[in-house]
């Protein structure tokens, strides 16, 4: 009678057919290296030598993997390392490392033995027809590591496994490549899906769209489960190269059990094995938090430094601006004292040069004290903020610029309620705030005209308004108004540095609030300050009442 021919099937299909099958997982490449890694270092811990049958993704960090386990093993265990013709062809050897044979060689049959000698260097007996005191295999430390090339179209192309079988325990890691519709490839190649393969190396791109792909993942322990995979990789490799010697005898469960091998599943190392997976996972996810924390780290840090760079290019930029315009009134006055020195120079002339001086030494002095105010600001990385009543600011600031406003005929007023909660703002910032808005205002408003400020509550903050019926801002102008050392030309002076709206800005944002300006030609311009209200416990309405204060509004009516 003819035997049959050997039939290579999947040994997915084989696991998932199996009565014990538990449902598969979809995992990605790198949780299935974990899981056969985390299996590896489990058997190296237990004191009973192992048989190991295992095909892994081609790619180095596979291959090192199992090296790094043959280099570590302290007992003698038994490696067979599935391989297609491709994975073969596609490795690269090392310079001090022959490349593994394609083939195994023709060998003898051995008797299997009722017990085996694991005392001595090698294991004599067969293990699917190779005898292992006879094929050579790869040496490694205690790990023994003979390679078996599988059929160029095996149904095993698609698998990876791990199947282990010791004295008191026997596992399988199993997982299989399901292959990518087209809608989902071409899903994934519109997404521009590039990223890293499961086999660590870059290739062809539909192949690498599926070895990113989730794959279909087994774990069991159950041996009914396990004999029908072990007796599918007998049928895959008696279709393949290693095949081809006469002499080739699969090795089953039960030669393996009269090995002294697959005896029982101790359930004491499979609790054992249990902690061990969650303990993998504990230190995978903190790991993953660990290097969360570093990336989020990485990115604020890299934040600051962009923001510190710009702040360094504003500087330069600042520092080249303020050169600049430091060497127009410095012209000026050396053309007028040039001019001064004429013979001819008549009386009302000699006195337009002189104003010409002053002028332009009032503006260099303003330019100086501006800039340094500036620079001093910006360099300023915490103000201490207090809480502050605007009824204590407002009303002094008001009656500086009293005389200015009556000497230009403008009305100037206010109305700040005493009983509005304390901001948070420095003393300094705060009169630097108003000081130079209410000269702005008064300093762009004709005779005639009006100047007030107004405050009160709106939700947290307060807002300040400082309104003028002056020359007003033409629409163009107003994205530019608090930038330095910018001028509206509408306005028709030139005395100013453009420093004063772009200090307040300043002031105001660091203090936490914000500014904003409406404007209309030949009408007037309101600024309006928002300034966050100070929460200090000891700042609320009633301190006011204790220190003999009544609720209202002072009007200053010029």
């Amino acid at each position: 009678m003819t035997a049959l021919p050997p039939v290579d099937r999947s040994l997915y299909e084989l696991a998932t057919q199996a009565i014990s099958a538990a449902p598969s997982l979809q995992l990605s490449p790198t949780t299935f290296k974990s899981m056969v890694g985390l299996l590896l270092d489990f058997l190296l811990e237990q004191k009973s030598p192992a048989v190991i049958w295992v095909k892994l993704p081609k790619g180095k960090a596979w291959q090192t993997e199992l090296d790094r386990f043959c280099q570590m093993a302290q007992l003698p265990h038994q490696i067979y390392q599935l391989q297609t013709q491709a994975d073969l062809l596609e490795e690269t050897p090392q310079p001090d490392k022959p490349p593994r044979s394609v083939s195994t060689p023709p060998l003898p049959p051995l008797p299997v033995k009722q017990s085996t000698d694991w005392t001595g260097d090698l294991m004599d007996v067969t293990v699917i027809g190779l005898p292992v005191s006879k094929a050579e295999p790869e040496r490694v430390g205690n790990g023994k590591v003979c390679p078996l090339t599988l059929a160029a179209e095996t149904q095993l192309k698609r698998e990876y496994f791990l199947l282990a079988v010791s004295a008191d325990f026997y596992g399988l890691i199993l997982a299989h490549r399901p292959r990518l519709s087209r809608n989902n490839s071409n899903s994934s190649i519109e997404s521009g899906a590039s990223s890293e393969l499961l086999s660590g190396q870059t290739g062809n791109l539909e192949e690498g769209l599926e070895r990113k792909h989730p794959l279909l993942t087994l774990y069991s322990f159950d041996e009914v489960l396990l004999q029908s995979v072990l007796k599918g990789v007998n049928q895959a490799i008696a279709c393949g190269e290693s095949a081809r010697s006469p002499e080739f005898i699969p090795f089953t469960w039960k030669q393996l059990q009269a090995q002294g091998l697959a005896q029982r599943l101790d359930p004491l190392l499979l609790t054992q094995l249990l902690t061990k997976q969650v303990q993998r996972q504990e230190d995978l996810w903190r790991s993953g938090a660990i290097d969360r924390q570093r990336a989020k780290q990485t990115a604020e840090l890299q934040q600051e430094n962009q923001q510190l760079l710009t702040l360094l290019q504003q500087k330069n930029e600042f520092m080249q601006n303020l050169g600049q315009e430091l060497r127009t009134p410095l012209a000026t006055m050396k053309t007028a004292l040039s001019l001064l020195n004429s013979p001819s120079l008549k009386p009302p002339q000699r006195q337009k040069y002189m104003e010409m001086l002053s002028r332009e030494c009032d503006r260099q002095k303003y330019l100086i004290s501006s800039g340094l105010s500036l620079l001093q600001i910006e360099n300023t990385v915490e103000e201490s903020q207090e809480p502050l009543r605007l009824s204590e600011v407002v009303p002094g600031v008001v009656s500086t610029y009293q005389p200015l406003a009556e000497e230009k005929g403008v009305r100037l007023a206010y109305t700040v309620p005493e009983d509005l909660p304390p901001v948070a703002c420095s003393l300094n910032w705060l009169r630097q705030i108003v000081i130079n808005l209410l000269h702005n205002s008064i300093k762009f408003t004709p005779g005639g005209g009006q100047v007030w400020v107004r405050a009160r509550q709106q939700s947290n903050q307060l807002l300040m308004e400082f309104r003028d019926t002056g020359v007003g801002i033409a629409p163009s102008e107003l994205p530019r108004i608090f930038d330095r050392f910018y001028r509206a030309r509408q306005s028709g002076d030139d005395s100013g540095v453009g420093l004063g709206l772009t200090i307040v800005q300043q002031l105001v944002t660091r203090s936490g609030g914000s500014i904003n300006v409406k404007s209309k030609p030949g009408e007037g311009t309101m600024f309006m300050v928002v300034l966050p209200i100070h929460n200090h416990p000891s700042a609320n309405l009633a301190e006011a009442t204790q220190n003999g204060a009544v609720p209202g509004e002072g009007n200053l009516d010029l």
